[in-house]
């Protein structure tokens, strides 16, 4: 008994020893933390991410500061409206700044699994949306920053201290990035669509491709000072969306999910209603004067009251606020009045005034339609022949730009804030901002977040002292860098 209870015991071991590497490999797995996750997994994260934590992050609200869609009246927020500190602070926009990065990195991840020789090669339909997501998020970044590291940018344990790369370059590549998105979408997929894990489009490779031609002619309109190319923003646009519907767009339901600026009003309630937003309603009878806005809910007066741009009293529960910042307010990727604003925009440029007009009056309909502005088409129609179309005859650019500011209250403040800089540089400043402190510190660009100014050399160099954000517009505007 004891002889064969010692082979027994012998043989188990050597069971044991044979596949021990095996069985410790699975012992320490990590089933919480897995290493190798499918692309249709990441990319909704990404997507989720894109939305919240960078178009509807800090960037967006320091933009609307900046293009007086709405006034800062506390913290941090009233630092930046009395440009004190927050404009070259690099801590003022770090939060965004590692999302953005993590975003590419992520994406970077599915277009390498999606990619020739990838885990996932002939996945063409998800390569494509990472590509377009890629140029979202990486846009968003240099529009906002100029020259940022990108190239050897996103290798951990490997560069960690990349360079800088300059705007020129990344613009070139955010060119390649979207006509390969469309290629790929255009491709047959071997792989399932990604229905539910879609959250903008829900498979939906058509919305993609529209979206991918709309950013081509956002860009393309970018660069307006550098290489003007008025007819392929209208081609580009012509292959976009061509109803709100169609339009790329993240949607909050209320409950578990909410729009970044109800969030940020909720949590920090460091807005309030601009008087220059204000001015430029009231001087074309807008009839949204009576939508945007409403007396804050704390406060002790029902009357509306509006910050006067760079000289607010700080303070909570006092100046109105915004009454379109709803729990469900969607983030644009790209809407379609935008869209149309670019086509009315490259028309007037062209001297094609009658269709910029029509082009113009789309635009206006689409952006009164809203869905938490909710006017119908005859009243934009109305607002259009009494008050817009007299601004147009006079000077078509002046009153496109100033409806597409208008318009872009206040989801698509990064978008108003870029425009604003683009005129500017054109010698067009046809958008009159009111903060006094504009003359001398109007930030034509924002600093780099505090994580890389601490750690790579390269980044701070280019930081300085932060100052440089009043004085060095981005490439696209004339800069250098």
């Amino acid at each position: 008994m004891r002889k064969a209870l010692k082979i027994f015991l012998a043989a188990l071991l050597t069971i044991l020893w044979s596949c021990s590497e095996d069985l410790m490999d699975k012992i320490n797995e990590n089933v919480n933390d897995p290493t190798n996750i499918d692309s249709r997994l990441i990319i909704t994260d990404a997507m989720t991410s894109t939305a919240f934590s960078v178009l509807g992050s800090d960037l967006a609200f320091y933009s609307s500061i900046y293009a007086e869609h709405n006034a800062g009246i506390f913290g941090q927020f009233y630092n930046a409206e009395i440009r004190a500190s927050e404009p070259i602070s690099s801590t003022t926009y770090n939060n965004s700044w590692v999302s953005v990065y993590n975003n590419l990195y992520n994406l970077k991840v599915i277009r390498e699994k999606c990619a020739e020789g990838g885990s996932e090669e002939g996945n063409y339909h998800t390569l494509g949306i990472a590509q377009i997501l890629t140029v979202v998020n990486l846009a968003t970044l240099t529009d906002l920053m100029g020259d940022v590291p990108w190239s050897q940018a996103l290798q951990p344990g490997g560069i960690f201290t990349p360079p800088l790369d300059n705007q020129a370059a990344i613009y070139a590549e955010i060119t390649g990035l979207l006509d390969d998105a469309i290629a790929n979408l255009e491709q047959e997929s071997v792989f399932p669509s990604l229905d539910e894990q879609d959250l903008v489009y829900g498979g939906n490779t058509e919305g993609w491709t529209m979206l991918a031609y709309g950013l081509k002619a956002r860009y393309a309109m970018r660069l307006s000072l550098r290489t003007p190319a008025y007819n392929d923003v209208i081609t580009f646009a012509d292959q976009s969306f061509t109803e709100p519907d169609e339009q790329a767009v993240y949607s909050y339901n209320g409950a578990t999910t909410t729009s970044p600026f109800y969030r940020i009003f909720t949590d920090r309630n460091y807005f309030a209603a601009s008087q220059s937003l204000l001015n430029k309603l009231e001087e074309r009878n807008d009839p949204r004067v009576d939508i945007f806005w409403m007396p804050h809910p704390d406060g002790s007066s029902d009357d509306l009251i509006f910050a006067p741009n760079g000289t607010p009293n700080q303070g909570q529960d006092f100046y109105s606020v915004s009454a379109i910042s709803n729990p469900t307010a969607p983030t644009y990727l790209m809407s379609y009045h935008e869209v149309e604003f670019l086509k009315a925009e490259a028309y007037a440029r062209l001297n094609q005034i009658p269709a910029a007009e029509t082009a113009l009056r789309n635009a206006i309909i689409a952006a009164f339609g809203k869905e938490n502005i909710g006017l119908t088409e005859e009243e934009a129609d109305a607002y259009f022949e009494d008050e817009v179309l007299s601004r147009f005859n006079a000077d078509p650019v002046s009153e496109i730009m100033n409806q597409k500011y208008i318009a872009f209250f206040e989801e698509e403040s990064i978008e108003a804030y870029n425009d604003i800089r683009r005129l500017r540089a054109m010698g067009e400043d046809v958008i009159e901002l009111e903060n006094p402190k504009n003359t001398t510190q109007f930030p034509l660009r924002f600093t780099y977040g505090s994580s890389d100014v601490t750690t790579n050399q390269n980044v701070r160099g280019a930081y300085g002292d932060g100052s440089y954000v009043f004085t060095e517009n981005v490439w696209w505007a004339g800069g250098t860098r």
